[in-house]
């Protein structure tokens, strides 16, 4: 996004530098968009089986809400994510350079005992800005 500057008083290390940065300054004359926390439930209401397929689904489900506001990936400002296991996290990584590349909002990263569901292990939320 051309309106926000990203601020990284510290180094990002690898293999993170890519993917986060530890702030986002966005001035208030554009639009903001809060998502609410998606999962990997097909429109359809089926429950992907595993982490990958799971995370797949929740991010393209936050993708989807994105292009409904006119806003593409490289508006994201803010991330959150909610994992069930902390063996997910290489694989979370791994997914958020290939389905989110060149996008460096400021992330939040957290192991909750469980989500809503006990078959859903991923839960994304996002703030974008345009």
């Amino acid at each position: 996004m051309k309106l926000a500057k990203r601020h990284d008083p510290h180094p990002v290390l690898e293999p993170f530098h890519s993917i986060y940065t530890h702030g986002v300054e966005v001035p208030h004359s554009g639009r903001s968009l809060f998502i609410s926390g998606q999962v990997g439930v097909t429109q359809d209401g089926v429950v992907m089986p595993d982490f990958e397929s799971q995370c797949r689904q929740a991010i393209g489900n936050l993708i989807s809400v994105l292009k409904s506001a006119d806003m593409e990936i490289t508006d994201l400002v803010k991330l959150g994510f909610f994992l069930t296991r902390p063996e997910d996290m290489d694989m979370l990584v791994k997914l958020r350079m290939e389905l989110l590349p060149n996008v460096r909002p400021a992330i939040t990263t957290l192991f909750v005992a469980s989500l809503v569901s006990p078959d859903w292990f991923v839960e994304v939320e996002g703030i974008a800005a345009a």
